[in-house]
């Protein structure tokens, strides 16, 4: 099988993160820092480690940057914590599930409302935010990168406007953390990203790493190892959103995988993805029963790129192509509104997504599959 749905999740691991996976599970198999035996404490040492390293990868500090169970997780924390009864809320017209259900599920009890911006050109994208805000605004949410089209937003433009108006800004990084450079000194308030896509951890890993400029609510309370006469949960981070025993082996592994991405080198990971990219889009882009959805692939774009083959359902044509021996998503990709801007409401996307694992040749061979579909 010749993998493409890296969008999904990254496959395969690099070497080390499956080694850093089996090391933590049999040298650090107690609990982490909850004990005074040294295997509970080494196992602390080596979380906190990986809680560096995922802190620097996106210039935070280690207390503000928590490890959760994924990146939906994070933007529920992210987005139920800071907006309150009858507040408001901006997104983009592109954005996922896991920004836009926490957001209609509040709208329903706590009288929250939103708008999305239409997105366009960086320049139409800022002002359709900035013409959004109202004075009920409480926070601005956006993708990084749109997971059905990989198209970049304007992120630094999006976190000027909110240091202007003192909004927080939440960025969803989990399509482009790995690829797109992003970091808190953007001017971005809560950055949540995905372990398992291009930070190259495993799934059931992700991040929350805030400024610590806006105190968010917490969306679930428990043990967390400190303070334990105490029935309040605690206010200091990374303590108040970790509740309950963390996923140590996966915060572990994903230290591993952010020593990965860096020694590879985020600009040479998008080169590489970009490139494969670009030669499937001119390929493909030749064949008559291909429909592709932009003019061309371009720095506008992360390493994403939606097609349909023909008329044929998406996930049909996904399904035909798994037969083939290719393995891409086929659907509407928890991300409906995408769908419906770029037409394809009814039929979805073939979604695909190389890694910094992928080859020219193996770009070249799904191509020639796709001859042969009819």
């Amino acid at each position: 099988m010749i993998y493409f749905d890296n969008a999904a999740t990254t496959y395969p691991k690099p070497p080390a993160v499956l080694a850093a996976m089996s090391r933590a599970l049999v040298r650090y198999g107690a609990n982490p820092g909850r004990a005074g035996h040294s295997m509970s404490m080494e196992t602390a040492a080596a979380v906190y480690d990986a809680r560096e390293k995922c802190a620097e990868f996106f210039r935070a500090t280690p207390e503000n940057t928590v490890f959760m169970p994924n990146c939906t997780f994070a933007l529920n924390t992210a987005i139920k914590g800071i907006m309150t009864e009858n507040s408001h809320a901006v997104i983009s017209d592109i954005e996922h599930n896991a920004v836009l259900r926490p957001l209609y599920a509040i709208s329903k009890c706590w009288g929250v409302s939103y708008t999305s911006a239409v997105t366009g050109s960086d320049d139409e994208t800022a002002e359709a935010f900035r013409a959004a805000i109202n004075r009920r605004t409480k926070a601005v949410i956006c993708t990084l990168a749109g997971n059905v089209t990989g198209r970049i937003m304007p992120v630094k433009r999006i976190a000027e406007l909110c240091r202007e108006k003192g909004i927080c800004f939440i960025v969803d990084a989990a399509q482009g953390a790995g690829v797109l450079p992003v970091k808190l000194s953007d001017g971005i308030n809560v950055i949540c990203a995905a372990g398992h896509k291009g930070l190259y951890g495993p799934m059931g890993t992700g991040l929350l790493v805030t400024d610590g400029k806006y105190r968010l609510s917490t969306l679930v309370e428990g043990g967390t190892g400190s303070l334990s006469k105490e029935l309040s949960q605690p206010e200091f981070l990374p303590d108040r959103f970790e509740s309950g025993t963390i996923n140590t082996a996966g915060a572990i592994s994903l230290g591993a995988g952010v020593d990965f991405v860096n020694s590879k080198g985020i600009d040479n990971i998008r080169a590489h993805e970009s490139a494969l990219c670009r030669l499937f889009f001119e390929e493909a882009g030749k064949l008559p029963h291909i429909r592709l959805y932009s003019d061309a692939f371009d720095e506008r774009f992360a390493p994403v790129i939606p097609f349909n083959v023909g008329s044929i359902p998406a996930e049909r044509a996904a399904a035909m192509l798994s037969d083939a021996g290719f393995a891409l998503r086929g659907g509407f990709h928890c991300a409906y509104p995408a769908h419906r801007k770029i037409g394809t409401a009814e039929q979805g996307a073939v979604r695909f997504a190389p890694s910094v694992f992928n080859t020219p040749a193996e770009v070249r061979a799904l191509v020639r599959a796709l001859r042969t579909i009819k």
